[in-house]
């Protein structure tokens, strides 16, 4: 008989309503299965994630969320092939799983394998609400995929009850946790000393603020920790990158001063992985010196001496973050761009001439490492809607007719009941309209390009908006197209299914530049060669002037950083579908 896990006391947590309870009415109009996080694994992943969990014919496995039952089958199979009879296997097994239908899948995915014991395997519950009331035994292994939702898409009371878990535990989580963490988490208290974690998570993992947290839960639990991502989608049906993850060796009890031994292994394919054992795989890892407290596990793509290098760098004097020179912050936040942002016959058309003021609304707009006047115009005469309505500086008593005509029909289109428009008073008046030094990329392709702003124009929030804080807003700007730039920008920010670096103004914040901007490659070459998509050119000069002759980083070490950022960079662009950008479609 296995001991019993020591839980916190159920007083401390929210009750639910009903077990059953199944969310779907208000979200129809939504793709179900993604609202629900309901992507499946294949048979073939879940059966190698199984044959690596489960080590013994006496382990007792838990999947707390088996859908419709791809993993305890193979959990199943697994145990019928080291000996195990299928009485004793509806002893060992337990899956939860919140929807009815699901639950009765999985029953019937069983009854082949095990027969009338297939009934005592599935419990239909909400598996927060199943942890909290049950005294379940612990677990040798936990096995599955969790579901993958957003916070506010994850409805009460199973959220509320989730939370209050993730903070027994010692998290803190926030309205940006993804409900897949509070289910890593409560899966972790559920195992027995020397357990194993064999899950399917979201890349999200190694990557955003809110699993920093569970970064450092998983070290300060497990002896060794394995995260295995793929080249190639996981989910054919969904730009949803993920990642294997292997926890062995699970501790009675955390500790802060684990020597957790940590290692990322990529493959190409989801065949490399399959068609090889675990243990074949797992030994050619190479394990990772961590840093979880300050450091994303996205670095962790890198070999050790590219990490140890980017390291030294963030330490050394020659080194600073943007924020040392700049602050960047996100575009104006309209609301309603289908109201605000217009194309200049919108204005004419409507008679809002001298209430908008110019707008760079897309990255398309943004051709070169500049954009002044005469770029905007441009952009303004091909009829892109490069105009944003502007009029918070008047009384609301002084709008003309036609603005008021303009508002009213806004209100007929109920435009000012969207979330933005509606926190403000009057919804029209849009708030942080400033014209700023530079722009940067928030969504990259290739190179995380920042452009001097000569224009007058501010942007949308797909576009952020940079200040100097001192500095000569070109010599910042020329400072950035480097590789030492690129390289950090592939660490610090996040990139998804589909390829794209995305930066926030956080992450960008945190982007390496020299400590001492003593020159760069003029800014207006700059500009003509990336419009011209030689954006090589430019780097190879940059490395020349700033990274040898200014910060006296040696050729060698100059190499290295191009091979940090074309290592990441490649990486995340063989998961795009269809044809790779080139370096100047960054601006498309």
């Amino acid at each position: 008989m296995t001991a019993a896990r020591t839980k916190s006391p159920r007083s401390t947590l929210p009750r639910r309503a009903s077990a059953n309870a199944v969310p779907r009415g208000r979200f129809s109009d939504l793709d179900e299965n993604k609202l629900r996080g309901g992507y499946y694994t294949s048979a073939q992943v879940a059966d190698w994630l199984c044959g690596w969990a489960i080590q013994s014919a006496d382990d007792t496995i838990l999947e707390p969320s088996c859908g419709d039952g791809a993993f305890i089958e193979a959990a199943a199979r697994r145990l019928l092939a080291l000996g195990t009879t299928p009485a004793k296997i509806a002893s060992q097994l337990t899956g939860v799983e919140i929807i009815p239908a699901e639950a009765h899948a999985a029953t019937e995915r069983l009854q082949p394998l095990l027969g009338k014991a297939a009934d005592k395997v599935v419990c239909n519950s909400d598996f927060f609400t199943w942890w909290q009331d049950t005294d379940q035994p612990a677990y040798d292994a936990i096995i599955g995929n969790p579901p993958f939702i957003r916070y506010q898409s994850f409805p009460e009371p199973h959220r509320t009850l989730a939370m209050a878990i993730m903070g027994e535990q010692g998290l803190t989580p926030n309205r940006l946790t993804n409900i897949w963490v509070p289910f890593v988490v409560t899966a972790t208290a559920s195992l027995k000393p020397g357990g194993r974690l064999a899950l399917v998570l979201p890349a999200e993992i190694l990557q955003v603020t809110y699993a920093a947290q569970l970064r450092s839960y998983l070290t300060d639990h497990f002896q060794r920790i394995d995260v295995i991502a793929c080249n190639e989608l996981f989910f054919e049906k969904a730009e949803q990158e993920v990642v294997l993850l292997l926890a062995d060796g699970a501790l009675a009890a955390a500790s802060e001063g684990n020597n957790c031994r940590v290692s990322l292994t990529a493959a190409d394919t989801v065949a490399d992985i399959i068609c090889s054992t675990p243990s074949l795989l797992l030994e050619r890892a190479e394990v990772k010196t961590i840093r979880h407290d300050s450091e994303k596990w996205l670095k962790y793509f890198l070999d050790n001496r590219q990490i140890t290098f980017m390291r030294s760098l963030r330490e050394a004097a020659i080194t600073a973050s943007m924020s040392d020179h700049a602050s960047i912050d996100v575009g104006v936040v309209t609301g309603k761009n289908e109201f605000f942002v217009m194309s200049a016959d919108q204005v004419a058309d409507l008679g809002l001439e001298g209430y908008t003021v110019p707008l760079v609304s897309r990255s398309a707009h943004l051709k070169g490492s500049q954009i002044g006047k005469a770029d905007w115009k441009s952009l303004a005469a091909a009829g892109d809607r490069v105009h944003l309505l502007n009029i918070s500086h008047l009384h609301a008593g002084k709008l003309t007719a036609k603005l008021r005509r303009y508002i009213e029909e806004g209100e007929r289109k109920e435009f000012h009941k969207g979330y933005k428009c509606s926190i403000r008073e009057p919804w029209y008046f849009v708030p942080s309209v400033w014209v700023p030094d530079g722009f940067a990329f928030r969504q990259i392709y290739d190179f995380p390009r920042m452009v001097l702003n000569d224009s007058g124009a501010t942007s949308t929030d797909t576009i952020h908006r940079i200040r100097s804080k001192g500095e000569s807003p070109e010599r910042v700007i020329a400072n950035t197209y480097t590789w030492l730039t690129a390289a950090s920008a592939e660490i610090e920010g996040r990139s998804y299914g589909g390829g794209v670096l995305e930066l926030e103004p956080t992450e960008a914040e945190r982007l390496l530049m020299p400590a001492k901007l003593n020159g760069a490659m003029p800014l207006a070459e700059v500009d003509q060669l990336v419009r011209a998509g030689r954006l090589d050119s430019v780097l190879e000069e940059n490395a020349r002037i700033i990274l040898r002759d200014h910060m006296g980083l040696s050729n060698a070490e100059c190499l290295l950083l191009k091979s940090v950022w074309t290592k990441m960079r490649d990486r995340r662009n063989s998961r795009r579908r269809g044809p790779k950008k080139s370096a100047q479609s960054d601006a498309a």
